[in-house]
């Protein structure tokens, strides 16, 4: 197992890599060029200085998360050809630059969705949370308003200002895509770039729906094991695999995280996983939390456990920690409660690793 953690670049992230080098445990930092507009080709030699500018600090840089998928390959229409070349020119681009993984999802226009980017606990630390009520009651402008202004000025992954802007045109061409569409447009795009992926060495690990249920009639394929496993055989390749998401795929009780870490595990189809912890208050309704299992709805020592179990070598992250201590920072992204949550799941892995040798 190769810790890491989620870091948004030097111009965008209130944490640096000198406060990361420090964390007991970890390998190296999950990056991207958010700069780079989707659907643009990632030139090498801006891959190279990101990743030379990590390296100078003792980290490793093997994980893209994310290359972002344009919405035209996602609608199926006729421009996508372009911006499917340029994934394929990104892709031989990070192969070069020696990246081995690409996270990346296949949402309709919204990427992760929160009602709440700052909830305050009972312990005075501040949590993202989402209120599937709240959702039905309002509309796709008014969300927008709400995530955005609650942002504290950092730029928010997955929401590009230039996609929102567009916002009305593109649940207007949604109106034409259904679970079946959305399929055959995700194959699609497999098809091509699976290819590329095989030449390059970079294995390409979808993100679960976060969360997983339609949201404003926009249909969301990726939330459930036998969708996961309906994905990974629309091409099958040692390159099409999973990033299984604790927290957005655990958010439907009917899905059993370590038998499904198992399952994908044995066949080394899991290439990345975010381990976090989230508290389901009610159906469609959560918050997230500490990492800790007591402060959850997840037993994080079987999920760590299934890792273990399986074999697991590649690549993992804590997910969206508290903002404590007064620390200032992305929504989800400070380093203290992130760097405690490295700390807990290291140490439930050497408790694992331990508890197998005695």
């Amino acid at each position: 197992m190769k810790m890491t953690l989620r870091w948004f670049g030097e111009r965008d992230d209130s944490v640096t890599l000198e406060k990361i080098r420090q964390i007991p445990g970890l390998i190296g930092v999950v990056s991207s060029l958010p700069e780079i507009p989707v659907g643009e080709v990632w030139p090498l030699d801006r891959i190279m200085n990101l990743k030379n500018e990590i390296n100078q600090f003792g980290l490793e840089l093997e994980v893209i998360e994310s290359v972002n998928v344009h919405e035209d390959i996602k609608l199926g229409i006729p421009s996508r050809e372009q911006y499917i070349k340029n994934y394929c020119e990104t892709i031989k681009n990070l192969g070069k630059a020696g990246i081995r993984v690409v996270c990346y999802n296949f949402m309709p226009v919204f990427d992760w969705i929160r009602t709440d980017l700052s909830m305050k606990l009972a312990d005075g630390s501040f949590v993202m949370a989402y209120d599937g009520e709240w959702i039905e009651k309002t509309d796709p402008l008014q969300l927008v308003a709400e995530v955005t202004g609650s942002s504290q000025e950092f730029s928010l992954p997955g929401w590009e200002p230039e996609k929102l802007k567009e916002l009305k045109k593109l649940f207007q061409q949604y109106k034409e895509i259904n679970e079946e569409k959305l399929f055959a447009n995700l194959k699609y795009f497999l098809e091509q770039i699976i290819p590329v992926c095989a030449e390059y060495n970079v294995r390409m690990a979808i993100h679960p729906d976060d969360p997983p249920w339609p949201i404003f009639e926009l249909p969301r394929i990726v939330g459930s094991k036998e969708n996961l496993e309906r994905i990974v055989n629309l091409v099958d390749s040692p390159f099409n695999g999973l990033t299984i998401c604790s927290g957005s795929l655990g958010i439907k009780r009917e899905n059993d995280i370590p038998e499904i870490i198992r399952y994908f595990g044995k066949r080394g189809k899991i290439f990345f996983g975010h381990v976090r912890n989230i508290k389901i208050q009610a159906e469609r309704k959560f918050y997230e939390t500490s990492h800790l299992s007591n402060d959850g709805s997840f037993d994080m020592y079987e999920i760590m456990k299934a890792y273990h179990d399986v074999g697991f070598t590649g690549y993992l992250r804590p997910d969206h920690g508290r903002m404590i201590w007064d620390e200032e920072a992305r929504p989800g992204y400070g380093l203290y409660d992130r760097a405690l949550g490295i700390a807990y799941l290291t140490g439930l892995w050497e408790a694992v690793s331990k508890s197998k040798k005695s």
